[in-house]
């Protein structure tokens, strides 16, 4: 049986499906800085993100408002539904923004009339967030230009590898969550 390494003691780890898995992946004869999963996921992001950017320029409804991909990202949590980030530091947490640049970054959108802050009922020291009626007509051509450009970066995969992919990345969300929880621990 292939042997895991937990926190410096060595046991034994069974992945999906009862495969045995080894949590030390790379070692120093594999690893190359820009090319592991960290590096290819960053580059990724930053792909996507420029291409959302460009779409967003180049609609004839978005383009005189100036958006990036950035704000479309803020905008799409605030259309997320009840119980989903509302004030700028859960927005902060969720999407891993500095605070400063959070508030720039709806000082912005407030100002192209897309969303509004409004004291909270419960913590007057609270401000909420909410898209306006602007921001929320904007919002379903956004999520059609950003769904465009998830499917153009997905050409060649099969919907069950998507799947599988987004499974991949949301086990390594979770391992990081569990490793932030071990640390704070």
């Amino acid at each position: 049986m292939i042997a895991s390494v937990v926190w410096g003691t060595k046991s034994p780890g069974v992945g999906i499906h009862g495969v045995s898995v080894v949590s030390e992946i790379y070692d120093s004869a594999s690893f190359q800085p820009g090319r592991h999963v960290g590096a290819l996921v960053s580059r990724v992001k930053v792909e996507i993100l420029t291409a959302i950017d460009r779409e967003l320029s180049q609609d004839k409804r978005l383009a005189p408002l100036e958006m990036s991909a950035a704000q479309w990202i803020i905008i799409a949590n605030l259309a997320a539904g009840p119980g989903d980030p509302k004030s700028a530091a859960d927005l902060c947490k969720v999407i891993s923004y500095d605070a400063g640049a959070m508030t720039r970054m709806l000082d912005r959108l407030e100002a192209k009339g897309l969303i509004r802050r409004t004291r909270s009922s419960q913590d007057r020291r609270l401000m909420n967030l909410e898209l306006t009626e602007e921001g929320r007509a904007a919002y379903p051509r956004m999520r059609e230009i950003s769904m465009a450009v998830a499917n153009r970066f997905l050409r060649g995969f099969t919907k069950a590898e998507a799947r599988q992919l987004e499974g991949f990345l949301n086990r390594m969300l979770d391992n990081a969550q569990g490793v932030s929880a071990r640390a704070s621990a």
